[in-house]
């Protein structure tokens, strides 16, 4: 039986980034991977949902009238758009593959093709495509088996007609018409890439009455009002009684609060509820590893119930990103072989929706602060005070600074929403993990002309230094203060 310091199962993203982080600690490492190195991390997930965006992003340039400038007959084709896509996602696997190599030449790396199971805590079962099966000795694990997009009992999913995520890559044009039923970030990212290139009419469909109800107000109906200035219709407080394939068309029932009830008939569906965890088959009985209700792991750390066996990325209950993913292998590897330099914390974690435009955030939002009772400070500014903002001709968006209330200011949270919001997150997500105040912000030298300097004004504003003064814009530049209780005062 061969025998390994470590064994990964699953290279995704997690995954892969345990892999290399245990070749830093000059351990023997097996890899497993039942079907694409890379998962859901590049494959039908992050890297080829936001390849469209982009390319939608662009397109949807090609359609304005209001920068001094229009293009006449552009086109564009859906096979042409996902072989971009496809050219995206290759690259990124190759690069993975070639790290593969290297290392399997070196002997430090062993990469298994196939399906793992328990046998035992320490040993591994390993059946390939064909049946084949052998078993692995590993004196530690690492599960970073991922996740698969949720279906619903009653509507009959096909990949065809009624899809997820996973089967937007083989449409074989874009569709005349689209719901998509799911108004969290996921679903909202295909309403916005479908309604970008202007060949599909978009229904989605929200049970609440906003869509992205965990973001603050301003951030959901801006977004929700650019979805339906892009021809998007958006059913609000609606649940969906019925869906089904009539005539290979889709055909679904509404109900609303107010008794009424409407069938609509679109060329195609998608469906976008959640993932679930690929915990099935896994052995886990023989390992002695326990899951929770969601079929995840309650991991302490990272660590299972079971000392030498450690979960990361979806498999766990804390929030299913890549780069939480990756953190989150990395750590494991480090716990097990090292010591880590600091513990693992998810209060700075970046995230961006890639929606029109896009958001970024890290830290709390304010819905989230009045919900926990944490008294705090607010600074927002409009883009159209900012130089490049203005350059671009892009002014659809707003800075969000939350501060604590008290002389410190430490940075609790920060939302962007507009053109370059992800490039405004980093400084502020280190600011946060350092835990330090405004100051430091309000001092840095941003280049100039650039969409981050919008963040260095709203922390100036915070501190009364302002050189966009909220007295003279007091619309669109705002400074306040709330308390535990939700009264707001003016700062």
């Amino acid at each position: 039986m061969e025998k390994f310091d470590l064994c990964v199962i699953g290279a995704g993203p997690s995954g892969f980034a345990a892999a290399m982080r245990a070749l830093d600690f000059g351990k023997r490492v097996a890899l497993v991977e039942r079907n694409k190195v890379g998962g859901a991390g590049i494959f039908d997930g992050a890297l080829s949902s936001k390849t469209l965006w982009e390319l939608s992003e662009s397109y949807q340039l090609t359609r304005n009238t209001n920068l001094g400038y229009t293009v006449y007959d552009s086109e564009v084709h859906f096979s042409s758009v996902m072989h971009q896509a496809h050219r995206a996602v290759a690259e990124k696997h190759v690069q993975l593959k070639k790290q593969i190599s290297y290392f399997e030449k070196t002997g430090r790396l062993t990469f298994f093709k196939g399906h793992a199971k328990f046998a035992s805590k320490n040993e591994i079962g390993i059946t390939d495509s064909e049946g084949q099966s052998q078993t692995i000795w590993a004196d530690n694990t690492v599960m970073a088996v991922g996740s698969r997009p949720r279906y619903l009992p009653h509507i009959p999913i096909d990949e065809k007609i009624i899809l997820t995520s996973d089967g937007v890559s083989s449409l074989p044009d874009f569709p005349k018409s689209i719901v998509i039923l799911g108004a969290g970030v996921i679903g909202c990212e295909f309403a916005t890439i479908f309604s970008n290139f202007g060949k599909t009419k978009v229904f989605l469909i929200d049970k609440e009455e906003r869509i992205l109800p965990f973001e603050d107000e301003d951030i959901s109906h801006a977004v929700a009002a650019n979805l339906e200035d892009n021809g998007a219709v958006i059913h609000h407080g609606a649940s969906l009684e019925k869906m089904s394939i009539v005539d290979g068309k889709v055909e679904y029932v509404l109900s609303f609060k107010d008794g009424r009830k409407e069938t609509h008939t679109v060329e195609k569906a998608l469906i976008s509820v959640g993932r679930v965890s690929n915990c099935e088959n896994l052995g886990l009985e023989a390992a002695g590893v326990a899951l929770n209700e969601r079929g995840c792991i309650d991991d302490e750390h990272t660590r299972s119930n079971v000392p030498n066996i450690y979960a990361v990325g979806d498999f766990t209950a804390d929030i299913s990103l890549v780069n939480v993913g990756e953190l989150e292998g990395r750590h494991a590897v480090e716990r097990m072989f090292g010591s880590p330099k600091r513990e693992l914390v998810y209060e700075n974690i970046s995230t961006i929706m890639f929606l029109n435009p896009e958001v970024a955030s890290v830290g709390l939002n304010e819905t989230q602060a009045r919900k926990k009772k944490i008294p705090y400070r607010i600074a927002i500014m409009h883009y159209r005070y900012v130089n490049r903002a203005l350059a671009m001709h892009k002014l659809d968006g707003f800075f969000k600074i939350l501060v604590s209330d008290d002389d410190d200011m430490k940075i609790l949270g920060m939302r962007v929403m507009g053109p370059h919001a992800s490039s405004t997150i980093m400084a502020v997500a280190l600011m946060i993990s350092m835990d330090i105040g405004i100051e430091h912000l309000a001092e840095l030298i941003f280049p100039h002309p650039s969409i981050p300097e919008g963040i260095q004004e709203c922390a100036r504003m915070l501190m009364g230094t302002s050189i966009v003064k909220p007295e003279v814009f007091n619309l669109d530049v705002r400074c306040y203060r709330v308390d535990a209780e939700g009264r707001v005062e003016d700062l």
